[in-house]
């Protein structure tokens, strides 16, 4: 059968739900009894706790309970997805501004917020470490006084599965989280031969994510079982985490998933689902913690980098060597930065031929907020370095942007990283077609200038997906998978794959939300991974539908299975008979009742056995005029390619592309958390600039690249992260070559821009 419903740009399932207001998200959410929960938290960057004086709050109108971590010493009160070292409430000391110390649980939210006004906590400060470079001192204080990667508890999370990623190096009463290094090849000898050598150190940001939607959390805790309603992208680690603090089974604790409004990394893993848990565990009642703005801010940011890169080119501008150095500012807990900056160091050089390598990577505590995972996954960070330490080379070498990268893409199916999966992308002619659009539209004005950007992550992380398909008897289609929806359109993905693999419209497909008791386990909603891992188990399970419901078919019409043709939504037999998949069910169970299930599994064999699962390309191209009087940057072109194998849906993908660019030049120009002492001078929706509608630049050409070379669904490969990892390099060369300098930090905001021209021109 041809395709009929994939390839489309079908309308999404869920648009009227959302438009119209209908569609429930987590602060929509109660329980019978719910009390609310506001929470109390650290006025100083670091600090121990003397005292917490709760007595007024508790004796305020309408509240039921003040939790501290007094309260939980029966429980293990510690979580994180790397190393367990992230205390629900604090405990014997606060790491940063804005940390949890205390829980005021009332009947209503302004109950709660009153009361928290009211609880009195004292401190005794202690020295504060706000950036990389003061916690590496030798005088630094130290964030954590013990190393929670060697221990052997129970209750810490094994780091494993980072072995895959590079060399695992413990550090011991250190500000060092975790430290990767890898690499091959002779690359001193490499350097003392090249042509050319350039070097340079760059500054990414700390960004916020800024979903919509603020993190949220619903916990019930009653008769030993756990029910969690939350904003999490990961359910299912959620889940792993809240049985690891209350030592219950798997099967007693669950987690929901409404709609999310939006996550882009910054819900993945666990947030604010203890505080919510213990909340309700404490009192008894179910419990509704709903974060605002400035709250999610402090919950997690994004890991602000400092990066050195030195390049050696031979005279014709390939690379022979490459290193780098990587420093993240992990703030005062790890949960994923480990990760993030081992995946950076995966990451920053490229998908360029370099036969000579040497990265190092650190993730660096600091008393400042925790940073988590984000969109690009380490990617932003070292691309940036790489990508403008590129361009600096093409113009020591009197080359352009485009051409050093002719000359050094990888071809499809070379490696990237040595022992994994070769590339499954044909890089140079998606360069080939953003360098043809942006010279196509390019200005010849004074200050205009044009860069490019290249990336490739190995991405899906583990392979390990899980769906499954129920036929009704009336023909219609539930589908279930773990996948989170959080407006990236999974749902509406997922039923174009079944409605594709069952010959049925998409009107009788309904995808079930996620819930760790109910849908079947997925990993993660995250590393690009849905479209490729999640649809082929989808694609199995419809496989093994259709496989069943031939059997029974073969036992109505007499026939050997191997008889039953496929049809659309049915079957037919050798006589010529035909029937729908819902009276095949009917039939073979003999009455209006029964069900047929399907189920597929993704695991890390076959196809998806070599890593990573496939390669995510980012391609993009800017171009921009700046006005050499205010310093503003305006982004003329915006040129992106989406190297995806297939595009399950063509306009999904688009906004995939677009809305990953746009947060990608937020970080390039506008966005930056700025720390003011010991706490964020702008924490909130004014003083934090996210772009707007006037900044989409003049012209937007999003490509799509389709040579079905995926290990997905008809050769799809993941989409939504790749375009921003590139971008900000991109935007940092185009201004560079317009104003004549180079900068090197993000974001280019107009005050930076304007320093650099007044710089040249004096």
């Amino acid at each position: 059968m041809g395709e009929t419903v994939v390839g489309r740009s079908v309308r999404r399932p869920d648009l009227v739900e959302k438009v119209t207001g209908a569609a429930e998200y987590c602060v929509d959410v109660t329980m019978p009894g719910m009390a609310h929960a506001k929470v109390v938290r650290s006025d100083r960057a670091h600090a121990r706790i003397t005292a917490i004086d709760v007595d007024a709050a508790l004796a305020a109108p309408g509240v039921v309970a003040v939790v501290t971590s007094d309260d939980l010493a029966s429980l293990h009160a510690r979580f994180g997805h790397i190393i367990a070292d992230h205390w629900i409430l604090a405990t014997g000391k606060v790491r940063y501004y804005g940390e949890p110390v205390a829980i005021v649980v009332a009947e209503t939210v302004a109950a709660a917020a009153d009361a928290v006004e009211l609880v009195r906590v004292s401190y005794e400060d202690l020295p504060a470490a706000m950036d990389v470079d003061a916690a590496l001192a030798a005088d630094a204080p130290l964030v954590h006084e013990r190393s929670y990667a060697a221990t052997g508890d129970e209750s810490f999370t094994s780091m494993s599965h980072l072995e895959d990623e590079a060399e695992d190096v413990e550090l011991e009463l250190s500000n060092v989280a975790h430290e990767v290094t890898i690499g091959w090849g002779d690359v001193d000898a490499a350097f003392a031969a090249a042509a050319v050598v350039v070097e340079n150190t760059v500054h990414f940001p700390m960004l916020y994510a800024y979903a919509m939607e603020p993190y949220n959390g619903v916990a019930s805790y009653h008769d030993d079982a756990l029910t969690v309603v939350s904003t999490a992208q990961h359910p299912y680690m959620v889940r792993d985490d809240l049985a690891r603090v209350f030592g219950l089974p798997l099967s007693r604790v669950r987690v929901t998933t409404p709609y999310i409004g939006g996550g882009y990394g910054s819900k993945s893993y666990t947030k604010v689902e203890p505080l919510a848990s213990v909340a309700s565990w404490c009192t008894g009642r179910p419990v509704k913690l709903t974060l605002t703005v400035e709250e999610a801010i402090y919950t997690t940011r994004v890991d602000s980098a400092k990066v050195w890169v030195k390049s050696g080119f031979a005279a014709d501008g390939t690379i022979v060597a490459r290193e780098f150095d990587i420093l993240m500012d992990s703030g005062a807990y790890a949960d994923n930065s480990p990760l993030v900056m081992a995946k950076s160091v995966n990451r920053c050089f490229g998908p360029y031929r370099v036969p000579n390598l040497r990265v190092h990577g650190r993730s660096v505590y600091t008393t400042t907020a925790p940073a988590s995972s984000y969109r690009g996954f380490g990617a932003p960070q070292g691309n940036l370095a790489g990508e403008t330490n590129l361009d600096r080379a093409a113009e020591e070498l009197g080359i352009s942007g485009a051409d050093i990268r002719r000359r050094n893409l990888v071809l499809k199916g070379e490696e990237i990283l040595r022992g994994k999966r070769g590339i499954d992308a044909d890089i140079p002619a998606d360069l080939e077609m953003v360098v043809k659009s942006l010279e196509r539209d390019r200005k010849d004005v004074p200050y205009y200038g044009i860069g490019f950007g290249c990336s490739a992550s190995d991405a899906g992380a583990y392979p390990i997906s899980t769906a499954q398909v129920r036929v009704q008897i009336d023909g219609s289609v539930l589908v279930l998978s773990g996948s989170t929806e959080m407006g990236q359109g999974s749902r509406s993905l997922l039923a174009q794959v079944a409605a594709e693999e069952l010959g049925v419209d998409m009107s009788v497909v309904t995808v079930v939300q996620s819930d760790t008791s109910v849908t079947p386990y997925e990993r993660t909603t995250g590393a690009s991974r849905t479209t490729t891992l999640v649809g082929l188990a989808l694609q199995r399970a419809c496989a093994d539908a259709r496989s069943r419901l031939r059997d029974m078919a073969a036992e109505l019409f007499e026939c050997e299975p191997g008889e039953v043709g496929d049809l659309p939504g049915g079957v037919a037999g050798p006589d010529g008979r035909e029937l729908d998949f819902g009276a095949v069910v009917r039939q073979w169970f003999g009455g209006s009742a029964g069900e047929v299930t399907g189920v597929g599994l993704v695991r890390r064999d076959g196809a998806t056995q070599k890593m990573p699962p496939f390669w995510e390309v980012g391609m993009v191209g800017v171009a921009v005029e700046i006005d050499p009087e205010t310093g503003v940057v305006a982004v003329d072109q915006l040129v992106t390619v989406a190297d995806v194998g297939f595009a399950i849906n063509p306009r999904a993908v688009e906004g995939q592309d677009l809305g990953a660019a746009t947060q990608g030049l937020g970080g390039a120009l506008h966005e930056e958390l700025v720390y003011d002492g010991a706490q964020l001078a702008n924490a909130n929706v004014v003083d934090y600039r996210v772009p707007r509608l006037k900044d989409l630049p003049r012209k937007i050409d999003l490509m799509i690249a389709e040579r079905r070379d995926g290990v997905g669904p008809y050769g799809a490969k993941g989409a939504g992260e790749g375009t921003l990892n590139p971008i900000g390099g991109a935007v940092a060369a185009a201004v560079a070559r317009a104003v004549g300098r180079w900068p090197d930090r993000l974001p280019l905001t107009p005050e930076r821009v304007w320093r650099l021209i007044n710089e040249r021109t004096e």
